[in-house]
């Protein structure tokens, strides 16, 4: 009788449980668990003098890590992800406030603005750019044309056109979270910010700012993480000029033939961005607008 009644018992409780999360366990476990337990591994595996990964066991890839040369590239990594961030805040909070506030249709016209990027692959709107900006390019044809320059400018391979691209890039990763703090600001907190006489500049800093702190916080850990591994946007506009750690990473996979090495370097960009999803988490964020 018990042994019925607990069989009972499983298939009306486990049994439902298993074929609703099973699935989508299986899922992480084959598509994130696994794959990332095998880079682990392979940051501590060694390479022959063939280039053959030997599963020996040293620390080596991890000591390279802290050369003057990968450092260096490093803090330009975070120089170049730190700027993007800053302008991506400087240019999307009023595109995002002007959104928010927008009563008529136009809103949804501004909003698809925003979406439209993400329908067409990245790639091709960088090899755009570089076009655009190349010494033949629209620019430099349209300031010739005006009179404007004698002779075409150099635009490209420099770290500032690597900072156009990223911001490019990843300005609607800072759009959209800004857009939903600010859409629920309480009008009600702005209009007793004004009956009590506080002037505009004043009510964005002590009341609209502080509100839609954490917008700005969830957008800079979207714009930065990926700004980091953005190799692409580096190889294209940068021309190699600008490295981040992501053109690390490429390298030694490819022309460079060290996974090891290379996932090393992968483990790396994972703990920060740990590192820094723990701290929005510490500081009271929503992780579902991080898509956590």
């Amino acid at each position: 009788m018990e042994k019925a009644h607990a069989k009972h018992q499983w298939r009306s409780n486990t049994l439902p449980a298993l074929l609703t999360v099973g699935p989508v366990t299986l899922v992480l476990v084959l598509l994130v668990a696994i794959p990332l337990i095998y880079v682990v591994v392979m940051s501590f595996c060694s390479i022959d003098q063939y280039y053959n990964v030997q599963l020996q066991f040293t620390l080596d890839n991890y000591k390279r890590l802290v050369s003057a040369n990968y450092m260096k590239i490093y803090a330009q990594s975070i120089l170049i992800a730190f700027v993007t961030t800053l302008l991506c805040i400087l240019i999307g909070y009023p595109f995002s406030y002007i959104i928010a506030r927008t009563q008529s249709r136009r809103k949804k016209l501004l909003y698809m603005l925003v979406i439209i990027p993400f329908w067409t692959n990245s790639l091709i709107r960088i090899y755009g750019w570089r076009t655009f900006l190349g010494t033949n390019g629209w620019l430099n044809t349209v300031l010739q044309f005006l009179h404007l320059t004698k002779e075409p400018l150099d635009l490209l391979y420099k770290q500032g056109t690597t900072i156009l691209g990223m911001v490019y890039c990843l300005i609607p990763f800072m759009i959209l979270p800004l857009y939903t703090a600010i859409e629920k600001l309480d009008g009600s907190l702005l209009e007793a910010s004004a009956d009590l006489g506080a002037k505009p500049v004043v009510t964005f800093i002590k009341v609209i700012l502080p509100l839609t702190s954490s917008g700005i916080f969830s957008g800079s850990i979207m714009v930065f993480i990926p700004c980091l591994g953005y190799f692409f946007v580096s190889d294209i506009l940068g021309g190699g000029n600008s490295d981040v750690i992501g053109n690390l990473i490429e390298r030694q996979f490819q022309s460079g033939n060290n996974w090891p090495l290379g996932a090393a370097l992968s483990i790396i960009l994972i703990v920060i961005t740990l590192v820094l999803v723990k701290l929005y988490q510490r500081m009271g964020g929503d992780m579902d607008s991080l898509g956590v």
